[in-house]
């Protein structure tokens, strides 16, 4: 074996151990993300299988900075995507009412953790996509128009009726007790 070839097979040896080394650190946060975003453990586990498909396949391509924020957000990404293409399998996606958000919004209560969960699974995805984006992931009105591809004017309107969405359902869901 030559020197040039030694060389390269311990920067791949050094490489293969730091990407082993990421995915032990970042599995299970990029999995109990996925899962408590789309509710259903055999998506997530797709979903998470997927995103460190995504992260070698992105090591191997170039400069990555292996750390878990960064395959997060790749994940974030894959979430974003099966939503997407789920949402184009779709048809029939039913337009909301635009009507102008109130200036006081006092449907100010505190969430059943389950009846959430499953009056968001209820939504359209789109409206599930922004709520996640916006309110899950803590992202800026600008941040969530990028990732959607929209302008942020559009996505604040999108962000108003997927909220009036999920209120309307939420308390549908909520029977005798909400």
């Amino acid at each position: 074996m030559s020197g040039r070839s030694a060389e390269g097979a311990a920067s791949g040896g050094a490489q293969q151990e730091s990407l082993l080394a990421l995915y032990d650190d970042a599995l299970p946060t990029v999995y109990g993300y996925l899962l408590s975003r789309c509710g259903s453990v055999g998506l997530a586990e797709d979903l998470t299988s997927e995103t460190f498909l995504a992260a070698v396949s992105a090591v191997h391509a170039g400069n990555a900075p292996l750390s878990v924020p960064w395959v997060v957000g790749i994940a974030r990404h894959k979430l974003v995507d099966h939503w997407r293409a789920k949402g184009r399998e779709e048809a029939g996606l039913s337009a909301v009412a635009s009507q102008p958000p109130p200036d006081d919004d006092p449907w100010e209560v505190q969430l059943d953790g389950l009846r959430a969960q499953q009056t968001l699974e209820a939504l359209s995805l789109t409206h599930k996509t922004v709520l996640t984006l916006r309110y899950l992931d803590d992202l800026t009105v600008p941040a969530v128009a990028a990732e959607l591809g929209r302008t942020r004017q559009a996505t604040e309107v999108l962000i108003s009726r997927a909220r009036r969405a999920f209120r309307r359902e939420y308390e549908v869901r909520g029977g005798d007790d909400g």
